[in-house]
């Protein structure tokens, strides 16, 4: 600490270190009878858990079943397979994104309609929303001419709406409440 120095000397003993501990002999165990650890890696224990746990599935695969919480332990060929196939499905699902990317076009769409500049755009959108309860929600800003939920080939809501109003500055006055 700076300025230490500069304390009177009965002060300056509470800032003085202390006597190290005297060693105490442990009371509950007699020091003769220690005996030495040994202390090894895990890789022993690693080898011996795989093991045991071949031997599980193979007893598993005899009619046992599996705790709550345990995964089943795939062979090397087994685990190759599964990944094959989590890629072809990779592949085949970013293949129908980009035939879908390609083959969409916002102009030809029927149900897209209106003035960008008149259209409000809601997102996060409840899945159990409906067209009405939009309309009966932002009516109070101005005269709604069109209101949409986009919903996925199933009919079920995307979570997301276009609100379209007759005029500009109504939807511009959402923003700005």
């Amino acid at each position: 600490m700076p300025g230490t120095h500069l304390l009177p000397p009965n002060l300056l003993k509470l800032f003085a270190p202390r006597p190290p501990l005297p060693y105490a002999r442990p009371v509950d165990r007699d020091i003769d009878r220690i005996r030495k650890k040994d202390v090894t890696g895990v890789a022993q224990i690693l080898a011996h858990l795989k093991e045991a746990n071949t031997d599980s599935l193979i007893s598993a695969g005899q009619g046992e079943a599996m705790e709550e919480g345990e995964e089943p332990v795939f062979t090397h060929a087994e685990e190759i397979k599964r990944q094959i196939r989590r890629e072809e499905r990779k592949a085949k699902k970013t293949e129908e994104f980009k035939i879908a990317k390609e083959t969409y076009k916002p102009a030809d769409d029927p149900e897209a309609v209106g003035d960008p500049y008149k259209t409000l755009f809601i997102s996060r959108l409840h899945k159990g929303a409906s067209e009405t309860d939009l309309r009966r929600e932002f009516e109070g800003y101005g005269t709604i001419e069109r209101v949409r939920i986009v919903r996925d080939k199933k009919g079920r809501s995307r979570g997301y709406a276009f609100i379209v109003y007759e005029r500009e500055r109504d939807m511009k006055s959402t923003s700005t409440r």
